[in-house]
């Protein structure tokens, strides 16, 4: 099986790299400066426990590069703003029933995906992984890359998801294939409505997911998810327990993946699909939805006044409030 890794940032470029060091056959999608240095050269990848080295990854700037079909899996791990017109651009030169699987936040994407092609599944994944410069990736869990789990989309399991998370595993990412992946994209979603806070403050003065607004929104990000039937997984996984985040050779965790993007200043944040899915389902339900609303809200100042990643107080936060 050929892996084409489209979007290869913090998490593709993770994948990537563990699949290519694991033997598989990779390549990457990458567009502008970073596709550009890792195809000048190579992919500059860096873990605690084996440092830095440099992954020569076959890359390519956009999908029509490339012949796709039998034997081919693509992995999405582009925001998910980007997740529309990537797919566009992969449909034009892809067969329908190539496997498409989404390495990405939110819920959407499986569904985006789901409108152009027959085989779709979903990739759950946690991994404190880093992208800040052109051709530059790490990542800072020291048992392994981090977790990747996969299943179809809706839902299901196949021989494909069990080849995936076997081909993970050897490349030093923890996978197990599930039947209901998206229980568990629901539940890291519950998660993700803080990226936006932790963009705007940081984690040195202050845990994001510990602040008022904060547990204000994942109560109700449950409560919509609730209403509309949706099932989350509440099972407490044994393998996060273990996990241990340090830094590689002096080089600290920057924060998730909302700071990255407005540390790079890409003028773009996810929280419409993160924060919005939870004001969608809200106005859908006829809950409301006051902090993600707020939340939605500050992801747009934050491009608008290009505000520096960490910068404000959870009192700027606040004060800024409707």
């Amino acid at each position: 099986m050929r892996y084409i890794i489209y979007g290869a940032g913090a998490i593709g470029g993770t994948i990537g790299a563990g699949l290519f060091e694991a033997g598989r056959d990779v390549v990457l999608i990458a567009r502008g400066d970073h596709g550009r240095a890792i195809k000048s050269g190579g992919l500059r990848f860096g873990t605690p426990r084996g440092g830095w080295r440099t992954l020569p990854i076959p890359v390519v700037e956009r999908p029509d590069e490339l012949t796709i079909g039998a034997g081919d899996l693509v992995i999405l791990a582009m925001k998910s703003q980007d997740t529309a017109g990537a797919l566009e651009a992969l449909s034009l030169v892809a067969p329908a029933d190539v496997p498409v699987a989404c390495a990405q936040n939110g819920v959407e994407n499986e569904r985006l995906a789901l409108r152009h092609f027959a085989n779709v599944h979903g990739i759950c994944v946690r991994m404190p992984s880093v992208y800040l410069e052109p051709g530059v990736v790490r990542v800072h869990e020291v048992e392994s890359h981090g977790i990747c789990d996969i299943g179809r989309y809706p839902r299901g399991l196949d021989d494909l998801d069990r080849a995936v998370a076997a081909d993970f595993n050897a490349g030093s990412m923890l996978s197990d294939a599930l039947d209901d992946v998206m229980a568990l994209k629901y539940a890291k979603l519950a998660l993700n409505v803080t990226n936006v806070l932790d963009a705007a403050i940081g984690r040195d003065r202050v845990d994001p997911a510990s602040t008022t607004l904060s547990k204000r929104a994942r109560a109700e990000a449950l409560a919509v998810f609730a209403a509309a039937g949706i099932t989350v997984s509440t099972h407490a996984d044994p393998r996060t327990a273990s996990r241990t985040r340090v830094a590689v050779e002096g080089a600290g965790h920057a924060g998730g993946s909302a700071y990255q993007s407005l540390a790079r200043n890409t003028g773009r944040l996810e929280a419409d699909y993160l924060n919005g899915e939870v004001v969608l389902l809200g106005r859908l339900h006829g809950i409301p939805t006051p902090a993600n609303d707020a939340l939605v809200d500050l992801a747009k100042r934050l491009i608008k006044h290009r505000t520096p990643a960490g910068s404000l107080t959870i009192a700027d936060v606040e004060a800024g409030l409707p």
